[in-house]
């Protein structure tokens, strides 16, 4: 049934009934995004995911249970790029894979012209490479827009809004926490790398958004 849904939208799917074969599936055919439902057979999502991590930044979208905000969260910080609960509209699926492909740039497609420059801080967002102090960051797909996004108005407050648009693909809605995950992942992926006499922090402004702190 997704198979089709993706068909009739235009993009070539391909489909895996485990995690196993999903895995096989992926290295054959190297898609440009992945659907991952939590509740797969022998090797459930999160595992399956954590496993396609160590091999690839090929964004993510995970099917979760109604209701199981654990699985949520715990496959946004293993690096899922967003998530859907179950049941969900279709087009709503839709409007998350095309917003996450509008937002993913092929490395082949890649050039040099987009470089954020910010002291210690280097984010070549089309490349999906970061680095602080000369220390490489290993981001996933919304860190790294996230990071971008932060960058580009550093010093400023940019709101949660324009994050949650801009990193997510969608509007931020009153329940909608995946920023908040996102957020906490990149801030501990920044400090592991700082230096003592560096500063490269993200502050959280309350009832406005977040500011990007370098010295």
């Amino acid at each position: 049934m997704l198979a089709e849904l993706l068909e009739t939208a235009g993009y070539e799917a391909v489909t895996a009934h485990d995690g196993d074969e999903g895995l096989e599936r992926f290295r054959e055919k190297q898609p440009d995004l992945v659907v991952l439902d939590v509740m797969m057979p022998r090797r459930d999502g999160i595992a399956t995911l954590v496993t396609l991590r160590e091999q690839s930044q090929v964004p993510v979208i995970m099917l979760t249970a109604m209701g199981e905000q654990s699985d949520r969260i715990l496959g946004l910080e293993i690096g899922a790029d967003d998530y859907l609960a179950k049941p969900f509209a279709p087009r709503e699926l839709l409007l998350r894979i095309a917003a996450i492909l509008r937002r993913h740039v092929p490395e082949e497609e890649s050039t040099s012209s987009d470089v954020i420059e910010i002291g210690p801080l280097t984010v070549r967002p089309s490349r999906h490479e970061a680095s602080l102090g000369g220390e490489e960051l290993t981001l996933t797909g919304a860190e790294m827009r996230i990071l971008a996004e932060l960058a580009l108005r550093h010093g400023d407050v940019v709101s949660r809004e324009r994050l949650t648009r801009h990193a997510l693909g969608r509007a931020l809605t009153p329940l909608d926490r995946a920023l908040d995950t996102h957020m906490s992942h990149l801030r501990r992926k920044l400090g592991a790398v700082a230096r003592d006499d560096q500063r490269c922090e993200i502050r959280s402004v309350r009832g406005a958004g977040y500011r990007l702190i370098i010295d």
